[in-house]
């Protein structure tokens, strides 16, 4: 059976996707707020190698730039954000539609893989960045959900 990553297009379609979601994100009026200090020249490369990883692929985030403890301190720290994680994941389903990922199963896996990263793994400390535990790997999810 094919992995989520490689139904997704591999490294290619989640960089397609996450070009897609950025520029989708940087549109919204609440979401694009979150860039508003800024964001890596490469922010779409990581974010695509990030998904890759999490999604069955290449362990190339992982190798080249971090840990999830580095993830998630970065999205740390800013208080509850439940409107902004609404219109992120929202984003993310406008996205799917425009690289074409629209047939179901894979479009259902990557909206609950995005829905719940958004509101567990990157929303669970909200007070402080400080309160992220060091040593986190990137989970990963299959076309079952998150795999343990």
């Amino acid at each position: 059976m094919q992995s989520v990553y490689e139904v997704a297009g591999g490294s290619a379609g989640l960089l397609r996707l996450a070009a897609a979601w950025h520029a989708r994100v940087m549109a919204d009026e609440v979401v694009s707020h979150a860039f508003s200090h800024g964001f890596h020249p490469q922010h779409t490369e990581r974010l695509a190698a990030y998904w890759a990883e999490a999604l069955g692929g290449p362990t190339s985030y992982s190798e080249t730039y971090g840990d999830e403890t580095s993830v998630v301190r970065m999205h740390s720290g800013n208080g509850p954000h439940e409107e902004m994680d609404r219109r992120a994941i929202a984003c993310f389903d406008r996205a799917l539609d425009d690289v074409g990922l629209t047939a179901d199963p894979v479009r259902k896996v990557l909206h609950d893989y995005f829905a719940w990263a958004t509101t567990t793994t990157m929303a669970r400390y909200h007070e402080s960045a400080d309160d992220v535990p060091a040593g986190l790997t990137i989970p990963r999810w299959s076309w079952d959900g998150p795999q343990r």
